[in-house]
């Protein structure tokens, strides 16, 4: 239908251009003929069509439309029901035509008779499904109509109303169970020895529960109290989890591209009608991918989240589709949502630099740390970054999804493993990109006490997770030596 708008049959139905039609031949013979007759029918046979299509345009009937999204937001390659219901709200009658406006990525825009057969109150209701390959918001719509002259003459189309945005998230991906988390119970609790001077929380005794098992009775309490009182050496802490996201630009140098994010309809950066376009690549994908699944992964053991991005900043803080771009904190099925939306629209960020890699690989020599570049530089794993992970420290583990790295960023981020009660590090690499400076990346990190494993965008999420089990028991005792140190060199 979008071809047919810009034809100027449009405008007019085949009676109307029959009408025109006739009016000129009318007009033609009583120019030969002189007839006034002829001149009169003339003039009303080309005067209809007009009229009508001026009625068309200034007479527009006035409608409300409910848009409902379920569910939504919906993840990807998951099927979500569009449920419409359209009412007239002005004076008028008779039938339309109407159509949803849908981004190209989503097929063909539905078509529909209003009013329908099983309209109700005035109300018509219809229903379709979409499916997204791809994360992002999709402006779904606007509806619109096509209206036509009492005589149907002349027809006219226009929008009904504004659409709204469906929100697609990344789905997460099932992790295998793993030693990540180091000692904590089945519910995902952390226990904490008692110190010299409990809190009223570090209770050293307590009643007897069913349950509980008897070495723990305290029998000099026992005979105290009368009754049955057992130790409680332990208090009970929920862990947290700090997931560092990488969104530099210049750390995927290569096969960037956008795809669509935000339709608009109006305009395309990409070639599919899909208007404003997410600056992203396959690694990307797959590190947005990592990120929520680990994010699933942990929140369903019980552990609160914080996202940070590699500047310390709050990870979400440049997403359009995040509800609360300044938290970095997330806690539950609620904050696992807010996760999920938060990503559907994340995107690269920051300066690029196509040759920063190649670069270092031909120059060797020691690289100043980030936080001592010029002025006007990203500040990556710099104090700030720092600075937050040590007011968490040793409350759960960091993990960090990371791009391309240079041997001094690297270096940077290393001391960051003594502020984790464990440290795992990703590194998402391109096809294209020359690793041979991989191996160095990896030992400067590992060195520091990270767990870190190298990946593509073609490897296997699970498989990459579990690799974490497998790594040298020595890495485990570097990270431990860290931490006693402080964590900072």
């Amino acid at each position: 239908m979008a071809l047919r708008d810009r034809l100027p049959g449009h405008f007019f139905s085949t009676r109307g251009w029959g009408l025109l039609g006739a009016g000129a031949l009318s007009l033609l013979a009583a120019q030969i003929m002189g007839r006034r007759d002829l001149l009169a029918l003339a003039v009303l046979l080309l005067v209809l069509p007009v009229l009508g299509l001026a009625g068309t345009r200034v007479l527009k009937p006035r409608f409300q439309v409910y848009r409902e999204f379920s569910p939504s937001p919906v993840e990807t390659s998951a099927r979500t029901t569009v449920r419409l219901a359209v009412a007239r709200t002005g004076p008028g009658a008779g039938h339309a035509m109407m159509e949803e406006h849908l981004p190209a990525r989503f097929g063909e825009s539905p078509v529909f008779r209003f009013p329908a057969r099983s309209a109700a109150a005035g109300t018509s209701r219809y229903e379709y499904h979409l499916r997204s390959p791809r994360r992002g918001q999709f402006l779904i719509g606007p509806v619109t109509a096509e209206f036509s002259d009492p005589f149907g003459l002349s027809f006219h189309r226009h929008a009904i109303d504004d659409g709204d945005l469906l929100t697609v998230t990344p789905a997460a991906v099932e992790l295998p169970e793993t030693g990540l988390a180091g000692a904590r119970g089945h519910d995902g609790v952390t226990p904490t020895r008692a110190r010299a001077n409990p809190s009223d929380d570090d209770v050293m005794t307590r009643e007897y529960r069913h349950g509980d098992p008897l070495r723990r009775v305290h029998w000099a309490a026992t005979a105290r109290h009368g009754s049955l009182m057992v130790r409680q050496e332990e208090s009970v802490t929920t862990p947290e989890a700090t997931i560092i996201l990488d969104q530099r630009l210049s750390a995927y140098p290569h096969g960037v591209f956008g795809h669509s994010a935000l339709s608009s309809g109006g305009h395309s950066g990409s070639g599919e009608g899909d208007g404003h376009d997410l600056l992203t690549c396959d690694a990307f994908e797959w590190a947005v991918t990592a990120a929520m699944s680990i994010g699933a992964h942990l929140a369903e053991r019980n552990y609160s989240l914080r996202f940070l991005d590699t500047a310390g900043a709050p990870a979400f803080r440049n997403s359009p589709s995040a509800p609360d771009p300044e938290a970095e904190a997330y806690t539950g099925t609620a904050g696992l949502q807010s996760i999920a939306e938060s990503l559907a629209a994340i995107q690269l960020s920051g300066p690029h630099h196509p040759h920063h890699h190649a670069q270092q690989h031909r120059d060797r020599a020691p690289q100043p740390r980030p936080r001592e570049a010029a002025a006007g530089a990203p500040q990556v794993f710099d104090d700030a970054l720092m600075d937050k992970l040590s007011a968490h420290r040793l409350r759960g583990p960091v993990l960090a999804i990371l791009g391309n790295l240079s041997q001094a960023e690297a270096r940077a981020l290393s001391p960051a493993a003594g502020f984790g009660a464990n440290a795992f590090a990703l590194l998402v690499m391109d096809h294209a990109q020359d690793s041979g400076e991989m191996p160095e990346v990896l030992e400067a990190l590992r060195l520091g006490g990270w767990r870190a494993v190298a990946v593509t965008a073609r490897s296997s999420l699970p498989d990459a997770w579990a690799a974490f089990d497998q790594a040298d028991p020595a890495m485990s005792a570097a990270a431990d030596v860290r931490r006693g140190v402080g964590g900072r060199p």
